[in-house]
């Protein structure tokens, strides 16, 4: 199933279940981006159209397993004149797998406007370095995008650059690209302090936030999008890392920030 027919299935079901099929397993555990995107599913269903995401504050409790059932819960904390406060759960077995605290908010009447900073030059994805997916030494679910590195150096390369990026999309027409789509694709990328070790070693996030700009300029159905992340500070096993997201024409997308346990 594709990234969007995950989504289709979890609207449809009538119990706000779905299991996760093993192609879009990451290690032991079900794909990190694909819980949250669908867990934030069930809170945007309840939130409703006028109340667009504003942020999202998500903690991985632990691994979803493949291959069988997740229930996702979503209720709302509070309703004020414009912005909603929800938490979304997703759970197996009755245990809880990820917690997503979520800001909805509608537009309000401002003389603050701030345009986004430039975002990076970086050379097109075509003269990018792809990132093939390889059986066995990558993880399953990554054959369902596509990456092309443009800053930055490899994971496990013995690198001192704090930046790294690229480009990112689905490796096949998902349609209409919204929040739940940047989801997946923001978390394709390894933590951007893995380039900093010398020999492959796991590492996971432990929580990530990540703020949408509203409206949400256009993606195009195949787009790419521009990925850059940054280290900020690192040590003891934890790293604390800041990204931004850029369509293809350069308009800002999301801000992204996570905290990741490294085991190396």
């Amino acid at each position: 199933m594709t990234f969007a027919d995950l989504l289709a299935a979890l609207a449809d079901s009538a119990d706000n279940s779905i299991t996760l099929p093993a192609d879009w397993a990451q290690g032991r555990a079900g794909y990190g981006g694909l819980v949250a995107a669908l867990v934030y599913e069930g809170m945007r269903a309840k939130a409703g159209p006028e109340r667009p995401v504003r942020s999202l504050a998500i903690t991985f409790v632990g691994p979803v397993a493949t291959e069988l059932e997740m229930q996702v819960e979503a209720r709302v904390l509070r309703q004020g004149k414009a912005v909603t406060q929800m938490l979304g759960m997703a759970t197996q077995n009755g245990e809880v797998m990820c917690v997503v605290q979520g800001s909805f908010g509608a537009a309000r009447e401002s003389v603050v406007a701030v345009d986004a900073e430039p975002a990076p030059v970086i050379k097109a994805p075509e003269e990018c370095t792809q990132v093939p997916y390889i059986e066995g030494l990558f993880p399953i679910f990554l054959q369902h995008f596509e990456t092309r590195w443009g800053i930055g150096d490899l994971p496990f390369s013995n690198s001192r650059k704090r930046e790294m990026g690229g480009w990112m999309r689905f490796a096949g027409d998902e349609g209409e690209i919204h929040e739940g789509h940047i989801l997946g694709l923001v978390d394709v990328w390894p933590p951007a302090i893995l380039p900093h070790l010398q020999r492959r070693a796991p590492a996971s996030s432990l929580t990530w936030t990540i703020e949408f700009i509203q409206p949400q300029p256009v993606v195009a159905n195949t787009g790419w999008l521009k990925y850059r992340a940054e280290v900020e500070y690192a040590r003891d096993g934890y790293g604390h890392t800041s990204a931004m997201i850029w369509n293809q024409d350069d308009q800002l997308l999301a801000i992204s920030r996570q905290t990741v346990t490294v085991f190396g």
